[in-house]
């Protein structure tokens, strides 16, 4: 069965830092890709970075410079550090799995919720 679990969610203070961390099981996850998402309060979900099994990235435009995604393969896990936190950050963050970052996301965890306060 394959499993995603997000931690690392909490308030902060703006100007503050997170880092959210993705625990995978059930499937190889050296050969498949994580993605980061988020939904603020009353919004569609955004997608904000997703890693390839080979390191490759691809940030959005928003994420570029403030968030940084790493993969730990020894350990199954994807971590998403969130620097210089806005209020507008606020919301549940979640991640996938997809085969190649360009590909629809078959596996999502249950999230984890992020709050900026001012």
């Amino acid at each position: 069965e394959v499993q995603l679990v997000e931690s690392g969610g909490g308030l902060v203070q703006a100007g503050g830092s997170l880092r959210l961390s993705c625990a995978a099981s059930g499937f190889t996850f050296d050969e498949n890709a994580i993605g980061w998402f988020r939904q603020a309060p009353g919004k569609g979900r955004e997608g904000i970075v997703c890693t390839n099994s080979d390191g490759r990235t691809d940030y959005s435009n928003f994420a570029k410079g403030r968030f940084t995604i790493s993969r730990d393969n020894t350990k199954n896990t994807v971590y998403l550090q969130m620097n210089s936190l806005k209020p507008e950050d606020t919301g549940v963050y979640y991640c996938a799995m997809t085969p190649i970052c360009a590909y629809d996301y078959y596996y999502w965890g249950q999230g984890t919720q992020v709050t900026v306060s001012l």
